[in-house]
């Protein structure tokens, strides 16, 4: 994610390669990084911190507390931090950072790597309108943005941060029904994926509840609704709304 953020930030103009320094312990993904881009890389997360201004922590949940540790006392109020840590609390990262610090919560999603992210944003106590301007700003370069209250973070973690993975199972499975009935395989994937694609985007674009697309589709006694009829007898609904509630409340103990 920490990648997609800076080829987002960099393709559209938003910074310059040398207002940008990654740190990462793994020396082969930053000389990987630094080939594509001509920024400022490290290992050290406390040359980075003196460096910038804003300071996105793209790290595992498990490993927040222990790079704030090292980096706070580098850490002053001109400082904004950022997080795209799920489920690490705005409390936790406070605490975590000298007092009056402004800190942001965001969690971002994986399409955010060709620039169509989703990302919700939570503003800490100290942070007010110019840092959810800057924030709205960076991550508005990979994609839409939502600010909300953290209390429906996980929320938005478990629908758009993990929604990826639970729509790309639903994809393979219609491309897997194409190549069942004929199709080859390539061409079962490009007809699914546009049609999702173009779902989204239809839906997106007129604004109206997804039944009212789908009862347009289901002329009676057509295909169309027998194919409802086994997805509802399979229930899934229930199933999809069912992964999502497992994934919020995973999302509230990643942390703890």
């Amino acid at each position: 994610m920490g990648s997609a953020l800076v080829t987002g930030f960099l393709e559209t103009g938003l910074v310059q390669p040398g207002d940008l320094f990654v740190s990462d312990p793994d020396g082969g993904a930053l000389a990987a990084l630094g080939q594509k881009h001509p920024i400022n890389t490290g290992t050290d997360n406390k040359e980075a911190v003196r460096f910038a201004d804003v300071v996105i922590l793209a790290v595992k949940p498990a490993v927040v507390k222990p790079v704030l540790k090292e980096v706070a006392p580098f850490i002053t109020t001109e400082h904004l931090i950022v997080s795209i840590a799920a489920g690490v609390s705005l409390s936790v990262l406070e605490e975590s950072v000298p007092a009056e610090v402004p800190v942001v919560r965001v969690m971002p999603n994986i399409p955010a790597l060709i620039g169509e992210g989703m990302a919700a944003i939570a503003l800490g106590k100290n942070a007010g309108a110019s840092e959810r301007k800057t924030v709205e700003t960076l991550f508005a370069a990979v994609g839409k943005v939502v600010t909300l209250s953290e209390k429906d973070l996980d929320a938005a973690t478990g629908l758009s941060g993990c929604g990826p993975a639970f729509l790309a199972i639903i994809l393979e499975a219609l491309a897997d029904g194409g190549v069942k009935m004929g199709l080859s395989r390539q061409l079962a994937m490009e007809l699914a994926a546009q049609t999702m694609i173009g779902t989204a985007r239809m839906i997106q674009v007129t604004g109206e509840h997804p039944a009212v697309l789908k009862d347009r589709v289901c002329s009676p006694g057509g295909s169309t609704i027998c194919g409802v009829h086994v997805l509802e007898e399979g229930g899934l609904r229930g199933i999809l709304m069912g992964a999502v509630e497992a994934a919020v409340k995973r999302s509230g103990k990643l942390c703890k």
